[in-house]
């Protein structure tokens, strides 16, 4: 009895402390609820790439040479890494131009090792710009062919403005004019001698600009030119001794007035089935119109046709030669007619057969096969009947 009458104040004087810290209105805060366990983040379904076959890394691809003299060699070995998982094999290095040559390059690089590849540009009669490329062909799958680059400046003592003279003449122009700036890029004063040409058909000659530092050269055709491409070149004494003279040259492009094309008619090989037409087209370049006539060919049996497709400017002859045509034996044959462009008089248009196939002394020819014959009908079967 004592202890249950014990029991009883206990419990009365633990609800009078909770009342007196909290109050009526204070009520004790809840309980706090348990963590939710947080899951463990997937596997990831894509795994990271890995290296597959070769792979061709360069430390640089593009090699810049800064500012060289004229006709100084430019060496240069482009790096490379393999950075793929197998052996990486560099097939071909094929620069761009002449001017550039591949030396020896490494053809066979392990996987994380490096290998080279060797230029060499020749920077002589270069402009003053250079933009140069090199293809590298490897195995890698990814990037077969890697263009590498090559970039700089050629200063040269003398320069020429234009660097390439060349002249184009129109058919009626009698003569053809062109100008070349002759600049001294050195500290050193310049004196140049009187020209001279080595191509007789020209004349030229030299104007002082800046004195010791820049001159005009002025190339003139002296006389009418006929059609067709030519070349020369300006020779000058200079007042320089390591260079002592220098050399100035020129192409010619002559158009010529009356263009036939085919130039020269090839038939085919004995003997043609048939009527062969050839066509062969005259096209007039002068300013002034054209006329043709008395067209033939220097042989029998074959007819030839004028036809003016562009009056005065273009025209098309029509050969056909017989059926089982044989160009006779030490013959020269040719087309011919008469023009009435001053500088062409005559076109003439030599004519040529492929000859038949060579057979050894001794070895019989190989036989044709007969020509197809028309399809017979079979007979009609007849039964008998008895």
């Amino acid at each position: 009895m004592r202890n249950l009458t014990r029991n009883v104040c206990s419990a009365l004087l633990i609800a009078a402390t909770a009342t007196t810290v909290f109050g009526a209105d204070n009520p004790p805060p809840p309980p706090t609820p348990a963590a939710t366990p947080v899951p463990a983040p997937a596997a990831a379904t894509n795994p990271l790439p890995t290296k597959s076959g070769p792979i061709i890394q360069f430390a640089t691809p593009v090699y810049d040479f800064g500012r060289v003299k004229s006709g100084e060699l430019v060496k240069y070995s482009f790096v490379f890494t393999n950075g793929g998982d197998e052996v990486l094999q560099v097939n071909s290095v094929q620069p761009s131009c002449g001017c550039t040559t591949a030396g020896d390059w490494t053809r066979q690089v392990q996987p994380g090792e490096t290998g080279k590849v060797a230029i060499q540009f020749n920077t002589a009669n270069q402009s003053p710009t250079v933009f140069k490329t090199i293809s590298v062909t490897s195995n890698d799958k990814q990037k077969p062919v890697t263009v590498l680059q090559l970039k700089g400046t050629i200063w040269k003592p003398i320069e020429f403005v234009p660097p390439y003279t060349i002249l184009n003449i129109p058919p009626d122009v009698a003569s053809a004019t062109a100008s070349i700036r002759i600049i001294n890029n050195t500290d050193d004063p310049l004196t140049l001698s009187e020209p001279e040409s080595n191509n007789k058909s020209f004349n030229s000659t030299l104007t002082t600009t800046k004195p010791g530092k820049e001159f005009q050269l002025t190339i003139t055709s002296g006389e009418s030119l006929n059609g067709g491409n030519s070349q020369g070149k300006i020779l000058f004494k200079t007042s320089w001794t390591n260079t002592p003279t220098i050399e100035v040259p020129f192409w010619v492009n002559v158009q010529p007035s009356v263009m036939v094309i085919p130039p020269h008619v090839m038939l085919p090989r004995v003997p043609t089935l048939g009527k062969s037409p050839t066509t062969v087209t005259i096209q007039n370049n002068s300013t002034n119109a054209l006329t043709l006539s008395d067209a033939a060919v220097n042989v029998p049996g074959v007819d030839v046709q004028i036809q003016e497709i562009q009056p005065g400017r273009v025209f098309r002859a029509l050969l056909s030669f017989p059926e089982g045509f044989e160009m006779p034996a030490g013959k020269q044959v040719a087309l011919t007619m008469k023009s009435s462009n001053p500088r062409m008089p005559e076109i003439r248009v030599p004519i040529s057969q492929t000859p038949p196939p060579y057979v050894a002394p001794g070895t019989a020819p190989k036989p044709q096969p007969p020509a197809p014959s028309a399809a017979v009908k079979p007979a009609a079967q007849v039964t008998a009947t008895h």
